[in-house]
């Protein structure tokens, strides 16, 4: 029975990927701050990435399970933030950023040191470039999406046995994003979770999701900087 931890499962995309694995015969550890949410698990834990405390609690859940083959990180917050408010942005770069370097970085330094295993990550279309309406969202995730790059050519020059997915979806219909803005070809997360565990399966290295989001991110990458920094989005 292959063993996987999600963190970030009490909702979302997170909570439909633990579903998913279970569904298929996996033994699934779920984490999240909002424990409670959690019952229909067998092994879960408390865990807010942006503690000290978050990695000792990783791996008391990892010792539960019995190993860990898979570690998926959906944990994250984003908002738009036109006014550019202190608060928003900072705790964005807390959980984006520092959070997922804690708990990916652990994930990855335990799989060196017990035989390997795959990595996989939510991060975003909005990597792709600077979102003017969310910046520190859109800076943190094209962090997220090169360190997960600089992990997989790290874990190869090692000669590591570890696996990677950056999964890039686009606009998903989930808490996240009921803020009252207007967000474009909204995504259904089972459908979203279905692709990431099918790509998880394929050990495919960047994903994303869906067809019409990787058609507009190709776009994006054509479109000058000179002619970006004038776009209102």
């Amino acid at each position: 029975m292959k063993r996987a931890i999600i963190v970030g499962a009490s909702s979302g995309i997170g909570l439909e990927v633990a579903r998913l694995l279970r569904q298929q015969g996996w033994k699934v550890g779920v984490a999240a701050r909002r424990v409670e949410l959690l019952v229909e698990f067998e092994f879960s834990a408390q865990i807010d990435v942006t503690s000290p405390d978050a990695v000792g609690q990783l791996l008391e859940l990892v010792g539960r399970v019995g190993g860990l083959d898979l570690y998926f990180h959906a944990s994250g917050i984003g908002h738009q933030n036109r006014e550019l408010h202190e608060d928003v942005e900072l705790k964005t770069l807390e959980t984006n950023a520092l959070g997922f370097t804690r708990m990916v970085g652990a994930a990855y330094r335990y799989m060196a040191g017990h035989g390997g295993g795959h990595i996989a990550v939510i991060s975003s279309i909005a990597g792709t470039k600077g979102l003017g309406p969310a910046p520190s969202y859109s800076a943190t995730k094209a962090f997220q999406n090169t360190y997960i790059q600089s992990l997989e050519q790290l874990a190869n020059a090692r000669h590591l046995n570890i696996r990677f997915t950056d999964l890039r979806p686009g606009f998903v219909a989930t808490d996240l994003l009921n803020d009252g803005n207007h967000y474009p070809l909204l995504l259904n997360k089972v459908s979203v979770a279905r692709d990431m565990v099918s790509s998880i399966r394929r050990q495919r290295h960047v994903r994303v999701i869906d067809w019409r989001w990787r058609i507009i991110t190709n776009v994006w990458r054509l479109i000058p900087c000179c002619v970006w920094r004038h776009l209102r989005l």
